[in-house]
């Protein structure tokens, strides 16, 4: 059974920093494109980054580019969203997701988690 399991959401002010993770077990970690999505309320689910299985390559949503830094250890199966300069409009519950199709700029999650929840106030 796959399971991802987000870490790390909470309250911060603007310009503050949160640092997301996610364990990921029941998969082969290291043959997966690993990703993060958000979904702020009363708007549909958006993509954020993803990560190759390599981490050699990523993609950033022009939103979070230069603000938002994913990175990924194959030996912990684990994947991070390093996240500075937040601002109000990346309050979001922010979703973990793995897949193997596709190149990352083209991610399309087979597993998700259940989401933590970022809240940045002004």
């Amino acid at each position: 059974q796959v399971q991802l399991v987000e870490s790390g959401g909470g309250v911060v002010q603007t310009g503050g920093s949160l640092r997301l993770s996610c364990a990921a077990s029941g998969l082969t970690f290291g043959t997966y494109n690993m990703g993060w999505f958000r979904q702020a309320p009363g708007k549909e689910r958006e993509f954020v980054v993803a990560i190759s299985w390599s981490g050699v390559s990523i993609y950033y949503a022009d939103s979070v580019k230069g603000r938002f830094t994913i990175s990924r250890d194959n030996a912990k199966n684990t994947v991070y969203l390093q996240m500075n300069s937040l601002k109000p409009e990346d309050t979001a519950v922010y979703y973990c997701a793995a897949g193997v199709r596709g190149a990352v700029r083209s991610f399309e999650p087979d597993y998700w988690g259940q989401g933590t929840q970022v809240t940045v106030s002004s």
